[in-house]
């Protein structure tokens, strides 16, 4: 029993040995070509930025990079259980080639990967290829040791081994020697240089810690945002509510207690009275019906973001198309913060583009809940300070959402907004 275990053992050291160096001298004779290739195209297409060309090539060049480094991340916890994580940042993907180029360049994650490809093309395509000469060069020794050297050596007395000079029985067998020695240490390190490899490759590629501390740092102003965009709106509904439905409320408690006066003394005027009185309480409930639906409106809860959607683009006085697709429902609070969104974007729309036709489209697609509006109006929109977009874009960032305008002079104009979140 122990025998066949030790045995088990052997080959399974013997295959994880060679399957290390078969595996190292696959990516070795894969890196140099490809990495030279895309740092070279990268490159090339940075410089071409100045002139246009470099706007539309570089997006594609960067996302050709991206799925190399995702390979490799790939083959690295694969192969060696390394675990490499990455930290894009989403770009919508109806951004225009401009706004995804200079996009995709501030990137800390996309800088990463341009380092990592001069990275691996030297380094990192010398520690791939070291466990597949610590294995198979060994051999090259054992067969001058049998006197191949002769053959090798080419019509010159002395052929080099590694640092042996060959020439007779003697030198043979310290090549011989130097040959074993070489193939017990690649017995024992050649996984562990495939892991090397790929340790390498997380010290570039990985995030680490300073990632972490920028999420934090946005986590912290996004939080913010959220605690003083509450506060304001609590602010706005006690001021409708004081302005408004109360100022209501006691004109009609004055009124009855007038009219309580006047029901035997001057009848016909306390029935005027209370038709006032009547209208005013009409009012005041349709001021509380505005508030609730400015809170949280009730075919929002009821019937989900869509139908919400297209409820608020039938009150608008410019005519408006509304796509949905949703297989399903984000969570409350995803569907207000999208609503809100929609609507002041809608609002925004309707008060400055000048146009006579929005289009909106609502889906969910790769984990992404995607609104987009769409005007053919003057164009012109941007996301300043004291904009409404401004507003949308803090609103979105609570949940990680982004907000990207394509708003060119002369329109049209799209303002797409992307919120990450399952559907149930």
């Amino acid at each position: 029993m122990t025998t066949n275990t030790n045995r088990g053992g052997f080959r399974g050291r013997a295959r994880e040995v060679l399957l290390a160096a078969v595996r190292g001298l696959v990516l070795a004779l894969v890196i140099l070509p490809v990495s030279v290739l895309c740092f070279a195209l990268t490159a090339v297409s940075v410089a071409l930025i100045p002139i246009g060309v470099g706007i539309v090539t570089t997006p594609w060049i960067l996302g050709g990079v991206r799925d190399v480094a995702d390979v490799r991340r790939r083959l690295a916890y694969e192969w060696c259980g390394v675990r490499i994580r990455s930290a894009y940042r989403p770009l919508p993907p109806d951004a225009n080639p401009w706004a995804r180029t200079f996009g995709m360049l501030r990137d800390p994650q996309v800088g990463r990967d341009v380092l990592w490809l001069f990275v691996d093309m030297t380094a990192g395509f010398v520690t791939a290829l070291l466990p597949a000469v610590l294995l198979f060069y060994p051999f090259e020794g054992f067969a001058v040791a049998a006197g191949f050297w002769r053959v090798l050596a080419d019509g010159d007395s002395t052929y080099w081994y590694g640092f042996v000079p060959v020439s007779d029985p003697p030198t043979e067998f310290g090549a011989a020697a130097t040959a074993a020695v070489l193939l017990v240490g690649a017995w024992y390190l050649c996984p562990r240089l495939l892991t090397a490899h790929f340790r390498l490759t997380r010290a570039v590629l990985d995030p680490g810690e300073g990632e972490l501390v920028e999420r934090v740092r946005v986590l912290t102003e996004t939080r913010k945002d959220a605690v003083d965009a509450s506060a304001a709106e609590l602010r706005r509904i006690e001021r409708d509510l004081h302005d408004g439905a109360q100022a209501r409320l006691v004109a009609m408690g004055m009124d009855l207690g007038t009219i309580e006066m006047l029901l035997d003394k001057d009848p016909e005027h306390a029935k005027k009275l209370l038709a006032q009185t009547r209208q005013a309480s009409v009012e005041a409930l349709g001021e509380l019906r505005d508030l609730v639906r400015g809170i949280h409106p009730p075919v929002l809860a009821e019937r989900g973001l869509g139908d919400a959607v297209r409820a608020l683009a039938l009150r608008l006085p410019v005519a408006t198309e509304v796509t949905v697709d949703l297989p399903g429902r984000a969570d409350a609070p995803v569907e207000s913060a999208a609503y809100f969104a929609v609507s002041e974007v809608l609002t925004n729309a309707v008060k400055h583009s000048g146009a006579d036709r929005i289009w909106v489209d609502v889906h969910h697609t790769d984990g992404m809940l995607r609104v987009s509006v769409t005007d053919h109006g003057r164009g012109g929109a941007t996301i300043g300070a004291g904009s409404g977009l401004a507003g949308v874009e803090r609103r979105l960032g609570t949940f990680d959402g982004v907000l990207a305008v394509s708003s060119p002079a002369g329109g049209p104009t799209m303002v797409t907004m992307e919120i990450p979140c399952a559907l149930s």
